[in-house]
């Protein structure tokens, strides 16, 4: 079942194009990346996806209902995380999380808390207020607010950014187990090509708005013929680097 669907997404900001025709699918137990170079359009295809930002034209299905139509009852299935954005530094971990139980309207939202709290192992940070985390400490506190409503699709920009090796695995282990034992989804966006080759059960490369390839890590690999998908990327990015350069030569 397609947990999420996006048909022909378009987005313009003035004269620039930032998503164009963007059409892919993420069922149900599957990891899906969305990868490309800054500016590809990734993350304003996720504000789509998220009702952010309205598209110019196409359609964001969640859960087989159209976004426009049923945007609350949609939004409540689903959750997000990301480095740049940041919840109430004044408040404690627990506050915050608390908070947010209540306003996602979680069942029994302390004993909630409570759960999320040792799954991302903040039990002995859970008094202490949020700025005075380190960057590290602050994702993981983005990662538990994004599980207290147990969503059925998670959102990811960057979920191991800002977390050392050690963490950042450990927490890559927990969201895989979520996804297969709960049967949720999960879409993610990453610079760690290593991370996505984990995670990610098919990848879509975004570039100029676009996405111009999609497959597995291995069946992307042997589409460009080389040997991992860093190289992948690689070679995305400087075809768009170079495409902008003659541009500019032509401009000129």
């Amino acid at each position: 079942m397609a947990i999420l669907e996006t048909r022909e997404l378009v987005k313009r900001f003035r004269q620039m194009t930032a998503v164009d025709g963007v059409s892919f699918t993420v069922n149900d137990g599957e990891v899906v990346g969305l990868l490309g170079p800054n500016g590809a359009g990734k993350t304003t295809t996720l504000h789509m996806i998220l009702g952010l930002v309205t598209p110019d034209s196409g359609q964001v299905l969640l859960f087989g209902q159209d976004l426009a139509a049923h945007r609350a009852e949609a939004l409540s299935r689903l959750n997000f995380a990301a480095g740049y954005v940041n919840v109430p530094g004044a408040l404690t971990v627990e506050e915050n999380l608390t908070t947010f139980a209540h306003m996602y309207a979680v069942r029994r939202p302390r004993q909630r808390v409570s759960e999320v709290v040792d799954l991302l192992d903040l039990r002995d940070l859970r008094k202490r207020r949020v700025r005075l985390l380190s960057s590290g400490q602050q994702t993981r506190v983005q990662l538990a607010k994004a599980l207290l409503n147990e969503p059925q699709l998670l959102v990811l920009d960057e979920p191991t950014a800002s977390l050392d090796p050690d963490v950042g695995d450990r927490i890559r282990e927990l969201l895989l187990r979520l996804v297969r034992e709960k049967d949720q989804a999960m879409l993610i966006t990453s610079h760690n090509m290593r991370e996505v080759e984990r995670m990610c059960d098919r990848i879509h490369f975004m570039s100029d708005g676009r996405i111009v390839a999609t497959g597995s890590a291995a069946e992307l690999s042997a589409a460009y013929e080389v040997d991992n998908l860093e190289e992948v990327f690689l070679r995305v990015a400087r075809k768009r680097t170079r495409r902008d350069q003659e541009n500019l030569k032509g401009a000129l």
